[in-house]
């Protein structure tokens, strides 16, 4: 019984340290993977007892908290992986806690959070009580020779081996020893240097004529969450094919064509502002940091560069609740968030107002003006948000979106069923989608008379819980328009005509930038 205790022990404090998330749950597995810090931790342990100086109790327990804190970190390290699609990056992530947890608290139920948070601490309790009838076991062994041996033999056996995995290269996904923890911790520190160092590159030249969309109302909609998984990912695919064919169908009967691309996403699963920066200056902005030095600069944008061409600019901002400083970086002549839309419907999701709506709001607001010049609207959608549920019903009288009962009440009862099902979000993120798709289609339709060159892109891949482990940061973009010559120039410079695009993707999303303004004009 000694023995079982002693491995018992060793088993729970290796298993803290190396267990691997159970995709795509928040929930963990272990699969006998082996930790070096715990074997360089016994190791240390069994010399200072070989020498007369066992662990006092309050080392054991300094101990248990700190491999408790390692957990909480292996913990981060692996989920972040693994559901939203990158490693953790505490320099960039921790600033955005309280927005997302001010976002869960809109959507989820009271009852629901206070229960998570009540679990959470119950876990951690549980966590470092086990951490430390651990330490307490393994201070007891350390003090018996033939178990100190034992114990001092497996350490030196695993840093050995560890050691031998080095030296041929060592793979940590088919090695038996996962990445140290410490090397996570490590890792932010290191993330936090580089940050603070980083030097922009200068601005790509912006002076095109624009002269072949002259007259043109140009929309670039960012299409939150639509990322090649709506392509690669087959059981999503399958079930977008017939949102998908009305889409092109809508294209067709408004004598429209389109091209499609793939271009490379600076982000992934979320930070949508990261997408709409890098294409917008032509610069790619991988983290909040860079996105901060860059709006203290006066840099050339798109925004810019069609209002010297005499198009009016737009910021269509659904999303936006707050006052927006960095709008002034762009350049717009006028920004729409969600208080001037004023939408007065029933809400969807975290941000609220369904994109529907905005479009139509943007009609009353600007298109429908008598006399106007042509425009450059930058509308970064919602209503793919996650969690993708409910999603807003499709309204095919789009004058009842502008209505404080946009919806009939069978349908707003139907949409609102749909609640987000935390253990697998592709059926919310294909209903999502579906619904956009039907929106931007629906939108051409109801203007079918109009000369609109439209380029519908995402901003990023959903969260890794959609796109799936180790999946590509390749989103598609679209251009849609009735000027034949332009898809042309389009497909001269890769893209290929239809909705589906090819892979290799175009490059990074920054790089678009200049294409476009040079499919567009001189």
């Amino acid at each position: 019984m000694r023995w079982i205790g002693l491995f018992a022990a060793l088993v729970v404090l290796d298993a803290a340290l190396t267990f691997v998330n159970l995709w795509p749950t928040p929930a963990i597995s272990w699969h006998g993977g082996v930790s070096v810090e715990l074997a360089i931790a016994l190791l240390a342990l069994c010399g200072a007892a070989w020498k007369g100086r066992p662990p006092s109790k309050t080392t054991m327990r300094a101990l248990a908290g700190l491999w408790t804190v390692l957990a909480i970190g292996r913990y981060a390290d692996v989920t972040v992986a693994a559901l939203y699609g990158r490693p953790i990056n505490l320099y960039w992530d921790l600033r955005f806690i309280p927005d997302v947890v001010a976002m869960v608290t809109r959507v989820a139920a009271l009852a629901l959070i206070l229960a998570c948070v009540a679990g959470a601490a119950i876990v951690l309790a549980l966590l470092y009580r086990l951490m430390r009838r651990s330490f307490d076991r393994l201070a007891t062994a350390l003090v018996r020779p033939d178990e100190r041996r034992t114990v001092a033999a497996l350490a030196i056996a695993a840093i050995a081996v560890f050691g031998v995995d080095c030296l041929k290269g060592r793979n940590p996904g088919a090695s038996i020893f996962p990445d140290p923890v410490t090397f996570t911790y490590a890792r932010q520190v290191r993330l936090m240097t580089l940050a603070a160092a980083a030097h922009l590159p200068a601005s790509p030249p912006m002076g095109s004529d624009l002269s072949r969309v002259k007259n043109a109302d140009v929309y670039l909609v960012f299409v939150e969450s639509y990322g090649a998984v709506s392509f690669d990912r087959q059981d999503v695919s399958d079930r977008l094919i017939p949102s998908r064919r009305e889409f092109e169908a809508a294209i067709a009967d408004t004598h429209r064509g389109v091209v499609s691309a793939y271009v490379e996403s600076p982000t992934f699963g979320g930070s949508s502002w990261l997408a709409h920066l890098s294409l917008l200056s032509g610069i790619e902005v991988r983290d909040p940091e860079t996105n901060a030095k860059l709006m203290t600069e006066h840099r050339d944008t798109l925004v810019r560069a069609f209002g010297r061409r005499g198009f009016r600019t737009i910021a269509l901002m659904p999303g936006m609740r707050t006052r927006w400083p960095e709008g002034a970086f762009y350049g717009y002549d006028e920004i729409y968030g969600a208080e001037r839309l004023g939408y007065h419907g029933p809400p969807f999701g975290w941000f609220a107002i369904p994109d529907e709506f905005s479009l139509e709001r943007l009609d009353a607001l600007e298109v429908r003006r008598s006399s106007r010049p042509p425009l450059f609207v930058v509308f970064p959608t919602i209503s793919t948000h996650f969690p993708f549920s409910p999603t807003p019903p499709y309204q095919r009288d789009w004058t009842r979106m502008l209505s404080d009962q946009p919806y009939d009440d069978a349908a707003l009862a139907n949409a609102y069923l749909r609640v987000p099902d935390w253990t697998d979000f592709a059926p919310g993120y294909i209903e999502s989608m579906a619904y956009d798709f039907a929106t931007i289609g629906g939108y051409l339709r109801a203007h079918a008379d109009r000369d609109i060159v439209m380029i519908l892109l995402g901003d990023h891949q959903p969260a890794a819980a959609v796109s799936g482990v180790d999946a590509s940061w390749d989103v598609p973009v679209h251009v849609i328009a009735n000027r034949r010559e332009l898809l042309d120039r389009f497909v001269a410079h890769g893209f290929v005509r239809g909705l589906t695009p090819a892979r290799p993707s175009l490059g990074p999303m920054n790089t678009l930038a200049s294409t476009l303004l040079d499919v567009f004009g001189s």
